[in-house]
């Protein structure tokens, strides 16, 4: 990705980026999606953050730490759960303590993504210790001032290659590199919508590639039958209903999420919060459902990891995005939602 450009194309072309769209990425995510899920993930989380800095970091003193990650095609995690808020990004117990011109940060994150071969760490924390816990503030921690205690281990089903096991960040930088927004307008024009549309685009790769497998199967079990049609053919168009449904429904949030970002309005409505959201949910099912039956037309030959036509990497990877970002959170945020929203 770095050789190719692929990790600063999303910061603005001002400060040394490519302006990449929401499409584009979206695109790059899914192509990398099919051929490895870990690394379309570490795309998509990755580019989350940048677009935050695209968005929220690109003019006055925080520009020329922008300016500087375009230049180095540097890797940016993100660090916005914490150990002691049970995953709920929006609320932070950690602080940021101002000593004149540095900020001292100390963070118990449970999941911290290719944290260790990150160049650079996007923490959230409360403003300051009096702050409320949703009074948050994003940090952008360069690994030269930053310290790492690994937590845990990461030894799972899937997406195993994302290497995200929990760690205590102690980070003392250049106040310069707090971002000069609010975190709840980060989170709800940038960071939420952002990585729904990409990770359901990853996801989506994960289909593409469960698909191309079944398929390879299906035209060979055809071939052998000569003029007669496989009763697998019946069963794979059925499978393609449900494909194309997936990608519809991807390709119409990325469409809205397009469509915001050009209003540009710094907050988006209820009803697009409540619309990315089912993104996630939709998408995390869906690609269960695809790969599954793949692997039913696929059988003893998907079944089996010495085969071309294998789903083991396919279907553990496509039962971890329920559990990123918790389906039930989700649904839990949404019922929130549903009582704040007015009209559509």
């Amino acid at each position: 990705m770095r050789s190719h450009g692929l990790l600063s194309c999303s910061l603005p072309v001002e400060l040394g980026g490519q302006s990449a769209s929401i499409t584009e990425l979206t695109a790059i995510a899914r192509q990398l999606g099919a051929a490895c899920s870990s690394a379309g993930m570490v795309f998509a989380m990755h580019h989350t953050q940048a677009l935050s800095l695209r968005w929220h970091a690109a003019a006055g003193p925080i520009a020329e730490l922008t300016r500087r990650i375009a230049a180095e095609e540097a890797l940016l995690a993100s660090a916005t759960t914490e150990i002691s808020t049970g995953g709920d990004v929006r609320t932070s117990s950690c602080a940021v303590v101002r000593h004149g011109d540095v900020v001292v940060l100390e963070k118990n994150a449970p999941v911290i993504s290719y944290g260790e071969y990150a160049d650079y760490i996007c923490a959230t924390a409360r403003r300051d210790p009096d702050s409320r816990p949703t009074d948050q503030v994003l940090v952008v921690c360069p690994r030269g001032d930053t310290e790492l205690e690994k937590t845990g281990t990461w030894d799972v089903l899937g997406f195993r290659g994302t290497c995200s096991p929990g760690f205590i960040i102690r980070s003392r930088t250049d106040a310069a590199n707090v971002v000069p927004a609010e975190y709840a307008s980060i989170s709800s024009h940038t960071m939420l919508p952002a990585s729904h549309t990409l990770w359901a685009s990853v996801w989506l790769g994960i289909a593409d590639a469960a698909v191309a497998k079944a398929r390879s199967q299906v035209r060979s079990a055809a071939r052998k039958a000569g003029t007669s049609t496989p009763p697998q053919a019946a069963k794979l168009a059925d499978l393609m209903v449900i494909h194309q449904r997936f990608v519809a429904s991807v390709a119409q949030q990325i469409d809205r999420y397009e469509t915001f970002l050009a209003t540009g309005e710094p907050d988006p409505t209820v009803g697009f919060t409540f619309a990315m959201n089912n993104l996630k949910l939709d998408a995390s099912l869906a690609v269960v459902d695809v790969v599954a039956g793949a692997l039913a037309l696929c059988g003893i030959s998907g079944y089996r990891e010495d085969h071309a036509a294998s789903m083991g990497r396919l279907l553990r990877d496509s039962y971890g995005p329920q559990l990123m970002v918790s389906n039930d959170r989700i649904r839990a945020n949404n019922a929130s939602l549903v009582l704040a929203q007015r009209g559509n």
